[in-house]
């Protein structure tokens, strides 16, 4: 499928816009209601599959399959994700009127990476059809990294690369603002004349730290889908644009989604098999099957829609028993008075990201 650039063009600008109205929306700090994280979540869903609509009008069932599949791949790896960034807020306490700055700079930092990884590996495919069983044994290695890691506790943060490596480099303010304050929410403060960041700034870095590993696990996994750039590149966009709206939606049902890990490692391992049989198809016999891509689509679905069911019904009632894991953490952000320590979450800053527990 040859896109041209006019719609290239538009669709980069449409994204764009759809951006800035996040950063319009968040210009002023606020603790974001249920109801305004709903109505948020809502629209980009509804756009998202607008947009697959279109490509289906437009362009036919083939490409808006693949999109779907992708779309949903994304989407739920985005989730997943999620475990991440609400250990983060709360170790980093993060007030609530503060986090969804935070998350918006590691959606627009998502973006960016993305699009450079999709131009590299598509870049990469083309060249290198062996890359093919590269992303599909990566791919194997992250869903076993899923299930290894699957109720392992949070890790610390203290000790970061990210961290470590912006305290060397410029001065951190550890003083707290107040609600109110001028200075409310600032990344950056210039106190008794000297330039610095302060703690904000410091969890805004650990995020964009995991965003560049959550990059590395989740573009193989879209060119497993499909290798036209153009849907892997709207794919990603359409499911990051909701992350930050979408975590405020479920962030009181994350400890509830029990068996996600293991969903999404089966999808994980699923698309991985299905690259290498891709290789082996084209490259070696026609004799080895080629997973269709309706195929793939109904194999996430059914795995979503398992998991998900699985996991509410499992922890039915389970509120009496006390606080999750993300529960726990997350409570330490509910605080409106700002903190300066750093501490804690779940990636090391040096490897693939532990993921929730």
């Amino acid at each position: 499928m040859t896109v041209p650039f006019w719609v290239w063009a538009a669709t980069v600008g449409g994204i764009a816009v759809l951006v800035a109205v996040d950063v319009w929306h968040a210009r002023s700090p606020h603790e974001v209601s249920f109801r305004e994280a709903t109505l948020w979540s809502v629209i980009y869903v509804v756009v998202a599959l607008a947009f697959g609509v279109g490509l289906w009008v437009f362009m036919g069932s083939q490409p808006a399959t693949e999109y779907f599949a992708g779309w949903l791949v994304e989407k739920s790896l985005s989730v997943d994700n999620l475990f991440i960034f609400a250990v983060i807020l709360g170790q980093f306490a993060v007030p609530k009127r503060h986090q969804q700055k935070v998350l918006l700079w590691g959606v627009i930092g998502a973006l960016v990476m993305r699009a450079i990884f999709i131009l590299i590996g598509a870049a990469v495919i083309s060249a290198f059809a062996f890359v093919f069983v590269v992303f599909g044994l990566f791919l194997l290695w992250t869903a076993y990294g899923l299930i290894r890691s699957h109720n392992s506790p949070p890790k610390d943060m203290s000790d970061n690369v990210a961290v470590r490596l912006t305290r060397r480099l410029v001065t951190v303010h550890e003083e707290d603002n107040a609600p109110g304050d001028a200075h409310d929410g600032q990344l950056t403060r210039r106190i008794g004349g000297r330039f610095g960041v302060t703690p904000l700034f410091i969890a805004v870095t650990v995020i964009l730290s995991v965003d560049l590993v959550f990059a590395l696990d989740s573009i193989p996994a879209i060119f497993g889908i499909t290798q036209n750039a153009y849907l892997v590149f709207t794919a990603n966009a359409f499911a990051l644009l909701g992350l930050r709206a979408l975590y405020f939606l479920l962030v009181g049902l994350l400890d509830r989604l029990r068996y996600l890990s293991y969903g999404l490692a089966f999808i994980l391992a699923f698309i991985g098999v299905k690259l290498i049989l891709l290789y082996l198809h084209e490259d070696v016999s026609p004799a080895f099957p080629e997973v269709p891509t309706w195929l793939s689509l109904a194999v996430i679905v059914v795995t979503l829609a398992v998991v998900t069911v699985a996991s509410l019904a499992s922890t039915r009632g389970r509120g009496a028993g006390g606080p999750g894991p993300v529960e726990a953490a997350g409570s330490a952000a509910t605080d409106d008075t700002a903190s300066g320590a750093v501490s804690g979450s779940e990636h090391d800053g040096t490897g693939s990201p532990t993921h929730r527990p």
